[in-house]
């Protein structure tokens, strides 16, 4: 009996070393959520000792806005019978010091069923470095893609103020030199013809290479009157009816204004490229903090999840250019069923 126990005594201690050399934090809870087993690691990652915190709710180690949908979550990853998951697949989750400052964490769960009942074990990292190093590059590639648009901006005001109105200006001496040249010289008037229509096509390209640069309706008048000018222009290429559900007081500062407006401009070039659609539906409305955007088609529809798809390609820069706001683009479709493109962008305080 007593080498029993004193071989119960050293695995138990084995295992407490083990824990206690981990690098991540070990939090272990009973049914009721209390903390039965607490490491070295744990301990410096929240302040709390082990003797402090063994016995006490798992909440004492989680900001209180979370707390209730922890404690339904964890019941639900009970009722699976699921071994083990990872937390947070998709939002970064955070956790409580003991001097109250919170801190960003990835985590791991599992459940194991004991003779004394159902036991969670959570693994966690501080990720507070690598969610640092993230923003700091998403704010680098915002800060980037802000330079970019203004030297866009730059040389489609350019464009469209010297280029297009000097060839302008050739057109009408052009003009002046055909009325001014004898009719009977047939071959000058076919010569001045033939300008006058090389000079009508470099007029066009250069207002539309400028509008594509930067349509200058974006400075000028805001992101509503962007967002209709490139409906219509969708309508005129495409022949496409595109309607549009927008809020018409909606005002929006830099770098919000340009991104929701590439994001609805991609999407519908997207939908000319390879819908094959007969309506297209443009809508965006502020919702509690945010800006929710839609555009969906009527098309052939796709699987957004194949890669080989020529779409895959453009998703990439929808994403990108919502992931340059702190926003998230989510696209539903299937072959027939038509496509929709959502994206949610936050809104700093001053826009919201």
């Amino acid at each position: 009996m007593t080498d029993t126990i004193l071989t119960d005594q050293n695995a138990a201690a084995r295992l407490a070393g083990l824990l206690d050399s981990a690098m991540d934090g070990i939090v272990s809870v009973d049914d009721a959520q209390r903390i039965v087993l607490y490491n070295r690691a744990a301990e410096r990652m929240f302040g709390w000792s082990a003797d402090e915190v063994r016995g006490q709710p798992l909440d004492m180690l989680i900001p209180s806005r979370y707390r209730a949908a922890h404690g339904q979550q964890v019941r639900r990853f009970g009722a699976t019978g699921t071994t083990t998951r990872r937390m947070g697949d998709t939002t970064v989750l955070y956790a409580l010091r003991k001097n109250g400052g919170e801190f960003p964490i990835d985590a791991s769960i599992s459940q194991l069923n004991t003779p004394e009942g159902k036991l969670y074990t959570v693994i966690l990292r501080d990720v507070t470095e690598r969610v640092r190093a993230r923003e700091e590059l998403a704010a680098f590639a915002a800060e980037s893609a802000g330079v970019r648009e203004q030297e866009k901006s730059r040389i489609a005001r350019e464009l469209h103020d010297e280029l297009a109105q000097s060839l302008t200006a050739l057109k009408m001496d052009t003009m002046w030199l055909r009325n001014h040249v004898p009719g009977a010289d047939e071959a000058a008037q076919e010569k001045i013809a033939q300008m006058l229509a090389v000079l009508d096509s470099a007029v066009a390209s250069t207002r539309r290479i400028a509008a594509d640069l930067r349509p200058l309706v974006l400075d000028d008048l805001g992101l509503v009157a962007a967002i209709e000018w490139a409906a219509q222009n969708f309508t005129q290429r495409t022949g496409v009816p595109c309607e549009l559900l927008v809020d018409e007081s909606l005002e929006l500062q830099e770098p919000y204004a340009t991104g929701i407006f590439r994001i609805v401009q991609e999407s519908l070039q997207n939908v000319a490229k390879h819908a094959n659609a007969t309506e297209v539906l443009v809508e965006l409305r502020p919702r509690d903090g945010a800006l929710l955007l839609r555009v969906q088609d009527n098309g052939t529809g796709f699987r957004p999840e194949d890669p080989r798809k020529p779409h895959s390609l453009g998703l990439v820069g929808l994403r990108e250019r919502a992931h340059l706001l702190r926003g998230e683009v989510r696209v539903d479709s299937s072959p027939g069923a038509g496509t929709r493109v959502e994206a949610r962008i936050p809104l700093g305080k001053a826009e919201a």
